[in-house]
Order: C-alpha cells, then structure tokens, then sequence
C-alpha cells in the first residue's frame, strides 16, 4: 500500500543503541549480515549471493520513506558504533493504524538483549508518533529466540501461518504474534 506521503525514518536512541537512517556506507555491513546462511537459517529467503543485494536493500529503504509504506532504521552500538542489524516497520497502514515489525541481527549480538531494546525503541516511535494501533510481525517456529523477544516486547501469539514458507527446499511454518497499542507498556 502507497500512502501518499512520505514517511521520514526517524534516529532513535536508547541506553546501548542508535537507530538511524541506511546509507551507502552501510553497503558492506548488510551485505555480511543477509550473506550469512547462520544468520539467514529461520529467514523466508535465502542468503544473498551478491553485493548488488545490498544496495537494492538500501534503495528499497529509501522507497519505504518516500512511498510512506514504512522504515527500516540500521542498528548500530553506542559505545563504539559497529553495525548490529536492523529493526523497521513495513506496511504502514495509517487508514488502519497498523504496520508489520522486522528485524534482524548478526549473531554477534545475540543473546545480549539487542533486538528487544531496538524493536522496544521502534514499538515506542510506532505508538507515540505513527499513532498506531497494531503492530504484527511473524517468527519461524522454529526461531524460538525470536518469539521470545517479541513476548518480552508484550506480543501475543496469535495462530500459526502452517508451511508458509519454502526457503532452499525446507517447508516451514511462522508463528503470527500482535500487539495492540493498549498492550503496550
């Protein structure tokens, strides 16, 4: 869906983390993060093969903002400013006040509390700014990691997507999960 209007991606800040803009310089960091088959293992696609991959990921980035259809913001560590992943939102709906939250995180930050700090600091921009009244985003069954930092975020899990993706022959299933602006903390 096309808004209308464009959609600035904000920078957000928490105690550990800055969440900014994409750039161009940001090419080689997301191109070593979706190249990774560990990381990608739970991913609806397969890893990237080519650096051109990258780039369009940051030209789609730019397209989200212009076309208010969502953010994706690149995350970085405060302390010394090294490239941790990403967080956004997608499929902004302002008619519904609603949008789809993603992430991904190399698997250097794991286990550290990363991912809900940053998708807690988009939840936050999401509800205050957007005015959003749901956001719904979606784990592989087997990403149980996952799943866990969206129920410590307030996300319900919802249904189960059965076989709702095949990524290098391997048929997998999704865990739905939503949370509503009054679940909000």
């Amino acid at each position: 869906m096309v808004t209308g209007m464009s959609l600035p991606t904000p920078t957000l800040h928490t105690a550990r983390l800055l969440l900014r803009p994409f750039t161009q310089a940001d090419t080689d960091a997301i191109f070593a993060l979706h190249s990774s088959p560990y990381v990608l293992r739970y991913w609806d696609a397969p890893p990237w093969k080519t650096r051109e991959q990258a780039e369009r990921f940051i030209e789609v980035c730019r397209q989200f903002e212009q076309e208010g259809t969502g953010a994706r913001l690149a995350i970085e560590r405060a302390a010394d400013g090294v490239f941790i992943g990403w967080c956004g939102l997608f499929r902004w709906n302002p008619d519904y006040r609603s949008a789809k939250m993603g992430y991904c995180l190399d698997d250097s930050a794991w286990g550290q509390g990363f991912a809900t700090e940053a998708a807690g600091a988009v939840l936050q921009w999401a509800f205050d700014t957007l005015d959003l009244n749901r956001v719904q985003s979606e784990a592989d069954t087997r990403n149980t990691a996952s799943g866990r930092v969206l129920e410590k975020l307030g996300f319900v899990r919802e249904g189960t997507l059965r076989e709702a993706c095949i990524v290098n022959g391997e048929v997998s299933d999704s865990w739905v999960y939503g949370l509503l602006r009054r679940e909000w903390k």
